[in-house]
């Protein structure tokens, strides 16, 4: 059970060095039992590569008694980051609570799966956000208990209707300065490193959810996007060449989810798999309209992605046009 948890109140100016002593031990330490000499290998990285978001689904007060107490299902995060205007918050101005140290590990991401690692959970630092999105079963649709405002979804998961609040502007403005400061400290977590609950969990999750501001966020250098020119080449050329059916269309995007991070086996996975792990990408990257469907826009926009941050495997389909993509690399 943690015993208590840190909070504080860090302006921007500050909250590198106030984090500062999170960073991973050095080599310096000595002992009175035996000598030791250091020799600094190259041959090693961070233990921390990934950066995982998550929404809370709950308040703030709820999520912080969640994050830190025992339970049957035990959670927990590196970071929470309240929103403004909870009632359950205690102060007057945003502040970010830090309830594991970084050189713990956090119980937020399960068994995920991102590239070759089958353990995201043991490799990264995770951010609950508040913010009380929640879906809404088919037993409560028929009972007549829809809310207001609430979104459709696609009634194979499970999910009728789900309510997805926008998160807070000020929220968004720390989440942003605390990212960018773990990103400092951590240089193995790359732009494609900084991925969703949903991402990397697809069978059981979906947060951060379709309102979370990605974009934004690889604006200001955290996470990946991307270019809407390479999306419109794209669109265009994959209109111009569609001769392939639907089963060998749906195949091939598996292999490009497979090649850019998510955990999906292109070769083994079945249609409702294809049509889970197309629903997480779209909710992090076409959040405007989550359906699974594979089509022409999906594609192209992962393709743009590819081709932004993994142009060397583009050489592995030959139906797309690989020179003019890589005319376009910088």
């Amino acid at each position: 059970m943690q015993s208590a948890t840190i909070t504080r109140w860090l302006p921007a100016a500050m909250l590198s060095l106030a984090l500062g002593g999170c960073a991973s031990a050095g080599y310096n330490f000595a002992s009175d039992d035996y000598k030791i000499e250091t020799v600094k290998s190259e041959n090693a990285s961070e233990r921390v590569r990934f950066l995982v978001m998550h929404f809370t689904a709950i308040d703030f007060a709820t999520s912080l008694k969640v994050l830190t107490q025992t339970s049957s299902a035990p959670v927990s995060a590196h970071y929470l980051v309240p929103e403004s205007n909870d009632p359950s918050y205690p102060h007057p101005d945003l502040r970010v609570y830090q309830l594991v140290d970084e050189n713990r590990r956090a119980w937020h991401a399960g068994p995920g799966m991102w590239e070759d690692r089958t353990q995201v959970n043991d490799q990264s630092i995770g951010i609950e956000i508040v913010n009380q999105s929640h879906c809404f079963a088919a037993p409560e649709k028929a009972a007549g208990k829809e809310m207001a405002g609430a979104e459709k979804t696609d009634e194979s998961t499970g999910e009728e209707h789900c309510v997805f609040p926008d998160f807070d502007p000020a929220q968004i403005d720390l989440l942003i300065a605390l990212s960018k400061d773990i990103l400092r400290r951590y240089p193995d977590i790359g732009p494609t490193h900084v991925v969703g609950h949903g991402d990397v969990l697809p069978q059981y999750k979906i947060d951060p959810g379709p309102r979370f501001p990605w974009q934004q966020l690889a604006e200001a250098g955290i996470g990946a996007w991307y270019d809407d020119d390479a999306v419109q080449r794209n669109l265009e050329y994959l209109h111009g060449n569609s001769v392939s059916d639907r089963d060998s269309v749906r195949r091939r995007f598996a292999q490009w989810l497979a090649d850019y991070g998510y955990g999906i086996d292109p070769d083994s996975a079945d249609d409702g798999e294809i049509t889970l792990y197309t629903r997480a990408f779209q909710y992090h990257f076409r959040p405007w309209q989550v359906d699974g469907e594979v089509d022409a826009q999906t594609r192209a926009i992962l393709l743009a992605l590819l081709e932004k941050y993994f142009p060397q495997k583009l050489s592995a389909y030959p139906e797309v046009q690989t020179g003019l993509l890589a005319q376009q690399q910088p």
